[in-house]
């Protein structure tokens, strides 16, 4: 016997729209320590200018097991994907150094030397997604705070790549920028996407 359903209507994706919806450009990604050798590392600043990130991704592998003609798929290993960021470069380069010098103390470039120590080169590292009020679902909007939407950690990561800036006389109206991708050894998630009591502070 056929069943039916209730028609949607707009009414009712506004109010499961919670928030009006999670903003894109809304984060923050916080990088407090470098390794040791590192110096001069500014992470207010780097607050400020690291213009992109994202989420982590994640992948579970199927495996196939064959059985008479057929194929049963199991799941397989957990793994994680680079995790990369944008960032605004500024004309003392003090932040494109600091990961060079990170680059640096994990393989020299004169002679391979590097560090032999994982735990030496490698740090923590957090993104923020932040709301549009004080609450996911605040009518306060004065811009004094703002709700953690979700919280993720990215545990023990390294730099693998520091990317090219790109030189140009044909280039205007532009600012420099630069990506860094990093391994990341595993992630967590340090507040719940709906209903989180966070709040970062703004400024």
């Amino acid at each position: 016997m056929a069943t039916s359903r209730p028609i949607k209507t707009l009414s009712n994706f506004k109010s499961s729209l919670i928030g009006g919806g999670a903003r894109p450009n809304l984060f923050e990604v916080e990088l407090t320590t470098l390794p040791a050798s590192v110096s001069g590392w500014d992470a207010e600043t780097f607050r400020f200018m690291c213009k992109a990130a994202n989420l982590p991704a994640q992948n579970i592998a199927s495996i196939d097991v064959p059985f008479r003609g057929r194929t049963f798929k199991v799941a397989g290993d957990r793994t994680i994907d680079p995790w990369t960021i944008t960032i605004i470069n500024d004309e003392n380069f003090k932040l494109r150094r600091s990961f060079e010098e990170w680059s640096e103390q994990i393989a020299k470039l004169s002679n391979n030397i590097g560090s032999t120590q994982p735990g030496s080169y490698m740090v923590n590292a957090k993104v923020f997604q932040l709301g549009r009020g004080a609450t996911p679902s605040s009518t306060n909007n004065s811009g004094e705070s703002t709700a953690v939407l979700a919280e993720y950690e990215f545990i023990d990561i390294f730099p693998t790549n520091v990317s090219q800036i790109d030189l140009s006389y044909d280039s205007e109206n532009a600012i420099e920028e630069f990506t860094v991708e990093f391994q990341v050894q595993s992630f967590e998630i340090l507040a719940p996407a709906v209903g989180g009591g966070a709040v970062a502070p703004n400024g």
